[in-house]
């Protein structure tokens, strides 16, 4: 029962927060300009700040050292997802525009500000090591991975065409701010307090900002637009029971081989193995000119249905 109204509350705070977006868009109170400037807000500012700000904050060097046996399992999990999504994109024929959504709903989730606050409430703070191994994982295959699924997904890139190569989409802002991070934090550079504090305020507006984004499109598309077509349902699909059945494969196999892991450990790997969508997917998805409204769809309805998925997979867990 506390696992429902845990994710009951994470799910309203987030729905409520895309209704004000989606108000204000409806009201003319945001312009088109504030839409197109808020992408490159979050995209190159804010999240970044977040991404250093939250590695500094939840990791130090001994417990990046004493975690690294489960970051080997994520890694595998996170491996096989991409694998299995991309021969899914194939079989079913997922068409541009789509492939590279399709393939981060199944790979990549919303840990930090969905996961996070599930992971404390559902755990207590001793499962935070354990936390912090998938979120260490999530982001560097999120910054690393999955954003040049979506980049490569440009349907405006006809087939064979050449492009000529960005440099700066090799290493994206948020990755940059990723491996800022782990060199202030491998060298134990210090940072000072007030510059701290001034990154954790800027970085504390990507969820809102997300948010308030997601309900700009839905007001754009109109609330039509949620809908569960044969793609919608196949990426959710991937979500909520490929994703957590990879990783139960992976505990399963890898216990058997080296030995079982924490059940504290392994519950909290397959809970974050289904937290919804990124809130930021919608934006990467319009920046490489995909279909955003698909985008917003899978984010939105993930976020939604994810109440009645965590009460399932803690009953799950326990049987690990």
């Amino acid at each position: 029962m506390a696992a429902f109204i845990t994710s009951l509350e994470s799910v309203a705070e987030i729905v409520l927060v895309i209704a004000l977006g989606y108000w204000l868009r409806g009201s003319g109170r945001l312009g088109d300009e504030f839409k197109g400037n808020i992408s490159f807000i979050i995209m190159k500012i804010a999240l970044p700040a977040s991404i250093f700000v939250s590695v500094l904050k939840y990791l130090n060097r001994d417990k990046l050292a004493s975690l690294s046996g489960g970051l080997v399992f994520t890694f595998a999990s996170f491996t096989i997802g991409y694998i299995v999504a991309w021969i899914l994109t194939k079989v079913f024929r997922i068409r541009k525009g789509r492939r590279g959504t399709f393939i981060n709903m199944f790979v990549n989730a919303n840990t930090i500000f969905i996961g996070l606050p599930l992971n404390m409430a559902l755990f207590g703070d001793k499962s935070l090591p354990y936390f912090l191994i998938y979120y260490v994982m999530n982001t560097i295959s999120t910054w690393a991975v999955g954003i040049f699924f979506i980049s490569s997904d440009d349907p405006t890139v006809e087939k064979g065409e050449k492009k000529d190569f960005n440099w700066k989409k090799l290493l994206p802002a948020p990755l940059v701010g990723f491996l800022v991070s782990l060199v202030f934090l491998l060298l134990a550079i210090p940072v000072p307090e007030w510059i701290n504090k001034t990154l954790d305020m800027v970085g504390g507006i990507v969820t809102p900002m997300s948010l308030i984004y997601i309900g700009i499109i839905l007001a754009d598309a109109g609330l039509k637009s949620i809908r569960f077509d044969r793609d919608t349902i196949l990426a959710l699909l991937g979500r909520f029971v490929v994703a957590p059945v990879i990783m139960i494969g992976i505990i399963l196999v890898g216990g058997s081989m080296i030995g079982s892991m924490p059940q504290l450990e392994s519950s909290s790997f397959i809970i974050q193995s289904a937290a919804p969508g990124l809130a930021v997917l919608p934006i990467l998805v319009d920046q490489s000119h995909g279909d955003v409204d698909y985008a917003t769809n899978l984010v939105t309805t993930s976020t939604v249905l994810f109440v009645i998925v965590v009460p399932i997979l803690m009953q799950v867990a326990n049987l690990i």
